[in-house]
């Protein structure tokens, strides 16, 4: 077994005490996905103590334990890690995973398109050489952690993505990743309840720049009306090179056009001075930009920009992220595009340009389907009423809401394109299943906490289809 870590690597790095040698393959945090091999990180969280699952976690296989005490269900002759507190034992962990790493390093951060980005530069950088990616959106303060710790040692790049919802949480993030690519997808109102301006969050975005290694870059999504903003804070940070990325003749990664193609499209756009002529297996302008974003890293990265953007056919959209399913219905059958996981104005208005783009079969309609944009603060009906106009412009045909910020929203629409409303997703669920018919196009969208999840769900398992 390549060791990914040996308990005296692991000592070392958190000064802890192991009660015995042992050696790991894996990382985990969670004893439902952890592979035999695997060091358990036994974290303490706001509802379950992972010291209960020590003894679970040896069931499946664990190599050892990273534990703050002995637990009681676990028997005495274990293999443990024992620190003073496991979160700081897997930061500990981290650090020094990079420290030891002679991988290039992109750390990625925005407002939208985070994960969809680094599943890009996943997949363009994985075209020159060994690459890492961090799991899911493991972005926050033990996701970034557990990412670092996992990151093999003959890793060529890396990718790390970093979320945040307050002020300082980027910048002590960024500080454990260290990167020399560190890339924004784009600036919008998002976290609004906790911010109360746009330019607060661009500021607490630039924290990444603050990572930045020496001699490493910033990216900056040019045509954001906080790219200068943005650019200050990267400067002020000592970050040596400040890129533009966007539409505009001024970014050095330049969207030149975008063809749509199949169920994906082509795009022409310039990078670093050379031009790239490429197909991306998703479509969407949004999604042309984030591969130009991600063309223009791996280049700063010193990457086969080339065999990148080649890389990029084989691109899908993500689950509750613009993936597409067809979905039987009695006499035929609708396309469904699942945007359930998140959401912000930006985001939205991107899905509902998407919905726009969809060509319904014949007799097909375009469908709305589309829960609360959540953390908006006092701005939240006003933002919410606005979308009314990119529906108009995508030329929705009917539209479903649910939640309290949704009906605002819903006041806006026309009577006759008013599919049903519900105060929850589930309310919601039937009556979208009842309104469809074959050849519709159907956008499910609205913020994780509106579970709009639950209509994506009950639409596939309407249509026999098997639900993840």
């Amino acid at each position: 077994m390549n060791a990914l870590w040996t308990s005296a690597e692991a000592t070392a790095a958190t000064g802890g005490r192991s009660t015995m040698k042992w050696r790991a393959s894996g990382v985990s945090i969670d004893t439902r996905t952890l592979a035999k091999g695997d060091l358990f990180v036994a974290l303490q969280g706001d509802a379950r103590d992972g010291q209960a699952f020590v003894a679970d976690a040896f069931e499946k296989g664990a190599a050892a334990a990273l534990v703050s005490r002995h637990p009681k269900e676990a028997n005495d002759n274990v293999p443990l890690l024992v620190v003073k507190d496991t979160l700081a034992g897997l930061v500990a962990l981290g650090r020094a995973s990079r420290a030891r790493a002679n991988a290039k390093i992109a750390a990625v951060t925005g407002s939208a398109g985070k994960t969809t980005t680094k599943e890009m530069l996943r997949l363009v950088l994985g075209a020159s050489g060994a690459t890492f990616a961090s799991a899911a959106s493991y972005n926050n303060h033990w996701g970034v952690p557990l990412s670092l710790a996992r990151m093999p040692k003959d890793t060529d790049f890396a990718v790390f993505e970093i979320g945040m919802n307050h002020e300082g949480e980027i910048r002590e993030l960024v500080a454990q990743v260290r990167p020399q690519v560190a890339l924004v997808t784009t600036v919008a109102p998002a976290h609004l309840e906790y911010f109360g301006t746009v330019e607060k969050i661009a500021d607490a975005k630039a924290e990444i720049f603050e990572g930045v290694e020496k001699g490493g870059a910033a990216l900056i999504p040019g045509d954001n009306a906080h790219a200068e903003r943005l650019a200050d804070h990267a400067r002020v940070s000592g970050v040596e090179r400040v890129l533009f990325f966007g539409e505009s003749k001024a970014c050095v990664g330049r969207l030149v056009s975008v063809e749509p193609r199949d169920e994906g499209m082509t795009v022409d756009a310039e990078i670093a001075g050379t031009r790239h002529r490429f197909a991306v297996g998703a479509p969407g302008r949004h999604i042309a930009t984030n591969a130009v974003a991600a063309l223009l890293a791996a280049s700063e990265l010193g990457a086969d920009v080339a065999r990148g953007a080649a890389a990029l056919s084989s691109f899908a959209a993500l689950k509750g992220r613009g993936a597409r399913a067809f979905l039987p219905v009695e006499g035929g059958s609708i396309e469904m595009i699942d945007e359930s996981y998140n959401a912000n104005p930006a985001s939205m208005a991107a899905a509902i340009g998407l919905l726009g783009a969809a060509r319904p079969a014949k007799g097909g309609r375009r469908l709305a389907v589309l829960g609360d944009m959540l953390e908006l603060g006092p701005e939240g009906s006003a933002l919410h009423r606005g979308l009314a106009i990119a529906l108009e412009e995508a030329r929705a045909d009917l539209v479903f809401a649910c939640g309290p910020q949704m009906a605002a929203l819903w006041d806006a629409v026309p009577p006759a394109r008013r599919g049903a409303y519900a105060s929850q997703s589930v309310e919601l669920a039937e009556a979208v299943a009842r309104a469809v018919r074959p050849g519709d196009v159907v956008l499910i969208k609205g913020s994780f906490g509106s579970r709009m999840a639950t209509i994506v769900d009950a639409l596939k398992a309407r249509g026999g289809a098997t639900v993840a």
